[in-house]
């Protein structure tokens, strides 16, 4: 199979590209910077420019691309993020309906942000959006792949929740204060945080490559989802450090301001139901299990 993924330095993108090629894959990687070497496909998406060319006879498209939601959302930090992923995906999906042969396969990332804040309601990829930035965001981003179904792509969107690695994402950040003793729970800590260990994020998009009946939105998350509370006891517990110093809501919105209202303090009890059901198993289904992993205790 000849596969093309985009975002390919970032967290999940840099291990798929890894975990592919050892599985035997040919794959290339959709770059912003010209780089002299075979696997590099070149693309300007704000300018829509691209080496189609290197594109015709591909299996599969895996895209990751878009702006990092981290940092404080500005307007402008949440133009970018929006652009970045509305702009590239239209752009991508256009240019593989034009090629002589489109891919087989549409692999256009999303997220469990889709949800936005819902409580303890179990969720799963048949639940209604929920409302917010981030659920208006992904509504359209999933929408904007949906023509490449009408050139015989089967499309899917990977809503990928919190992806667990201590190179990087939410996890990393959380690392420092919890190491010094001085983590704790984030705001009432009754929210839900949907998770995934980073091995199974990739294991996902793996397995969605080869499942042809895997179509529409996938929700890539552990079957095992935790409230902040007791995420932040395990951590700690793995760590083998104290968890005392917890951050109320208000300190949260007031360092990270909207940011901490849709990543932080939202609740979203999220099933992987699609990939359950079509044969996936998770490496590391539980939260102790997944941290010693990634961790390397």
């Amino acid at each position: 199979m000849k596969v093309v993924v985009s975002g390919s330095t970032g967290l999940i993108g840099s291990a798929l590209v890894t975990f592919l090629r050892a599985q035997g894959l040919e794959v290339s990687r959709l770059v912003r910077v010209r780089e002299d070497t075979e696997d590099a496909v070149w693309w300007d998406p704000v300018a829509e420019e691209i080496e189609q060319t290197k594109l015709e006879g591909l299996d599969a498209v895996v895209h990751l691309a878009g702006e990092n939601i981290a940092g404080r959302w500005t307007a402008d930090k949440k133009r970018r993020i929006r652009e970045s992923r509305l702009q590239g995906t239209r752009f991508l999906r256009n240019t593989l309906t034009q090629l002589e042969k489109p891919p087989q396969v549409f692999v256009s990332a999303s997220a469990i942000g889709y949800y936005g804040d819902r409580g303890d309601e179990v969720l799963t990829e048949e639940s209604e959006p929920g409302t917010g930035f981030l659920a208006d965001l992904c509504r359209e981003w999933e929408a904007t792949t949906v023509p490449a179904t009408q050139k015989g792509m089967r499309v899917v969107n990977p809503r990928f929740g919190v992806v667990l690695s201590a190179r990087g994402g939410a996890l990393a950040k959380m690392l420092p204060a919890f190491k010094l003793g001085v983590g704790g729970v984030v705001g009432s800590g009754r929210q839900y945080w949907s998770w995934i260990a980073l091995d199974d994020a990739v294991g996902a998009v793996h397995h969605i490559l080869k499942t042809e009946s895997l179509k529409g939105p996938v929700n890539v998350c552990s079957p095992n989802s935790v409230t902040n509370r007791e995420f932040t006891q395990i951590l700690a517990e793995v760590l083998g450090r104290p968890a005392i110093l917890p951050m109320p809501g208000l300190a949260a919105r007031l360092a990270l301001g909207e940011m901490a209202s849709a990543l932080l303090l939202a609740s979203a009890r999220v099933q992987p139901t699609k990939l359950l059901n079509s044969g996936y198993e998770f490496r590391y289904p539980d939260l102790k299990s997944a941290l010693r992993h990634v961790l390397k205790e």
